[in-house]
């Protein structure tokens, strides 16, 4: 019987979500067969227990895969970066329908194209078609109250159906030459735009015949601008999909073809290739996992799918393994079912074409795509190469026993405030060789003297460590930084002996002269002696990176909570006080803080303040 299984560990954590037409035949071949891949085999080690659900269908088990590893993203399956903000080039279902840049899901009251690689092509599209074929990109509230041309009517970049100098079907015309456009059916578009003048011409109607010279001309202009993309006429849309492998990383690189003009790429690097002896997992299944991943809808309670516009062709570097191809593969080569295109084709409501030895100019674009993976390998490895040195540098230096630089993890804290005002405390998580922005957190801190950032250290480590116990072994840190010196530290130092932790996994930061990079010196809570590592250190970049990251994101926290704290302000609660005496307030004391330490004499010498209502506003702010 068809469905999904799920392998854990014995602390309880995932480790594999798969699918398969037989859970009996297909569990029970990861523990029978003597020759796995190394990447399974170090997998199949760690297994403690399994889990099984029973599906009505094959498809239904692969949406349910699909869906089980975006939500628990296991480590030993094959992982791609979930990003469905893609823009699109919407028109509206207006009589009049607005052009429009659009990010998030679709409705279908209005017409979508793309999705686009990058907001840049989009508005790159969106301007082709305003200057083209002029049509409307104010909102609807702005159109319906409009009573002349704007300014973009006047720069021959809107047609003006707000004040009807076109009726509907004349603004229709150019909508439908703008869809076709986008579809890329140039040709078309041109050929209706010349029998159009023409036709203009012969009835003497010299001023419309010359605005449809114009569109031609600029039309004709745009293609030609646009040939380094090789605008191919009649191809429409297509998604190439090419998988690069080098130095033990993996690259799946889309480049986005809309309308016949290639827009972009964009570059993916899966995550679940683990393996002792560097072996990768086949193309097909890196192809197979990102086609699953980037397509289907999470989508599985036997309502109708939603469509994100899959183009009609996908180009692929390598073939996917056929129904059937399990029956001699290896558990992880669990073959790419039938469903898988069914499910593409049930969702974008048409045909789906896999092609993977395209010709002409659809081979010329997959060399592009092979071409772009390759160079975002090289790039990434240039990047990777450097942040692992610098992590490795850091652990000679502090002395950490790693098995792997993966286990690395570094949690730093920063204080932020104004004068004691709007005080708040970051926590940002450097691990797996990066920066983890999804772990970060902010802390408010209350109940203490404002301006005093010892307390407000303690307070932030004591929430941020009292439950640590609880912790899985691979959330406790190796290192703690505290952006300050020998003040921070033996606070930390504190706070870390009453939870019973390694007082040795603080570091403090302390700033050299000027509070130049280079210049700082980290500070121990044990008996170490403080280190001056030097602007040249590795290390020491590494720890300059964090602590900046942590004092940037503890100050736009900080700079957030305080506009709130002085947009709903204190004044406003004081009866008698309107918006003009609020506004001579504070601009006579330069804020609430300085009305707030103002005497009532001061205070009454405000122009339109009574001595009664100052000594109100006083006891209101004290």
């Amino acid at each position: 019987m068809p469905g999904v299984y799920r392998f854990f560990d014995e602390a309880g954590h995932i480790l594999y979500v798969g699918k398969a037409r037989n859970l009996k035949k297909r569990v029970s071949s990861y523990f029978q067969r003597k020759q796995l891949s190394p990447r399974i085999e170090l997998m199949v080690g760690k297994i403690a227990r399994y889990e099984t659900t029973v599906t009505r269908s094959e498809t239904e088990a692969l949406i349910l895969e699909n869906n089980l590893i975006k939500e628990l993203a296991p480590p030993f399956n094959i992982l791609f970066r979930d990003d469905k903000s893609y823009p699109y080039v919407m028109l509206t279902g207006h009589q009049f329908p607005r052009l429009a840049s659009y990010r998030g899901k679709v409705d279908k009251r209005n017409h979508y194209f793309g999705p686009f690689p990058n907001s840049w092509a989009v508005r790159n599209s969106v301007q082709i078609l305003q200057k083209v074929f002029r049509l409307r990109t104010c909102e609807d509230s702005v159109f319906k109250n409009r009573s002349r041309p704007c300014l973009l009517h006047q720069i021959h970049r809107c047609s003006a159906p707000c004040v009807g100098r076109l009726s509907v079907e004349q603004y229709g015309q150019d909508v439908a030459q703008a869809t076709r456009f986008l579809e890329g059916d140039h040709s078309r578009v041109l050929s209706e735009l010349e029998k159009k003048m023409h036709a203009y011409s012969d009835a003497m109607e010299f001023e419309m015949a010359a605005v449809l010279r114009d569109r031609i001309a600029d039309l004709s202009s745009v293609l030609q601008q646009q040939s380094m993309d090789t605008v191919a006429d009649g191809e429409g849309d297509v998604d190439v999909i090419a998988v690069a492998q080098s130095e033990g990383v993996v690259c799946v690189n889309l480049a986005m073809i809309r309308g016949g003009r290639h827009l972009g790429d964009r570059a993916y690097f899966p995550k679940g290739l683990r393996s002792t002896s560097g072996e990768l997992p086949p193309p097909a299944e890196i192809l197979e996992a990102f086609i699953a991943q980037h397509y289907l809808e999470e989508r599985m309670d036997g309502g109708e799918v939603t469509t994100n516009l899959i183009p009609p062709v996908l180009i692929l570097n390598h073939s996917l393994r056929k129904l059937g191809d399990d029956v001699t593969a290896a558990p992880e080569e669990e073959s790419a079912p039938e469903s898988l295109h069914d499910l593409l084709n049930a969702q974008a409501g048409k045909r789906i074409t896999f092609l993977h030895q395209p010709q002409g100019q659809r081979r010329h674009w997959l060399a592009m795509a092979e071409g772009n993976a390759k160079i975002a390998i090289a790039k990434r490895l240039v990047e990777t190469g450097g942040q692992l040195a610098r992590a490795r540098s850091l652990a000679d230096i502090l002395g950490l026993e790693l098995e792997s630089l993966e286990q690395l993890r570094i949690e730093c804290f920063d204080i932020s405030h104004t004068s004691g005002e709007a005080t708040q405390a970051s926590c940002v998580v450097y691990a797996k060789n990066a920066m983890q922005p999804s772990e970060y957190r902010r802390f408010n801190i209350n109940d203490i003297t404002p301006g005093d950032d010892y307390a407000a250290m303690r307070q932030v480590l004591q929430r941020r460590y009292a439950n640590f116990q609880e912790l899985p072994v691979e959330k406790i840190p190796q290192v703690i930084l505290i952006d300050g010196g020998k003040g921070q530290v033996e606070m930390a130092r504190q706070v870390l002996s009453e939870f019973g932790m390694d007082t040795g996994l603080i570091v403090g930061v302390a700033k050299g002269e000027g509070r130049k990079v280079g210049l700082e010196t980290l500070i121990f809570a044990d008996d170490r002696k403080p280190l001056e590592l030097g602007i040249d250190s590795a290390a020491l970049l590494l720890v300059a990176q964090i602590r900046d990251e942590a004092h940037r994101f503890a100050i736009t926290g900080m700079r957030a909570k305080r506009a709130k704290a002085r947009t709903v302000s204190q004044l406003e609660e004081i009866e008698g006080i309107g918006a003009k005496r609020r506004q001579k307030l504070l601009a006579r004391f330069g804020g609430l803080r300085g009305v707030a330490n103002a005497t009532i004499e001061e205070i009454a010498s405000v122009e339109g303040i009574s001595t009664a209502l100052a000594e109100q506003i006083y006891r209101q702010l004290h």
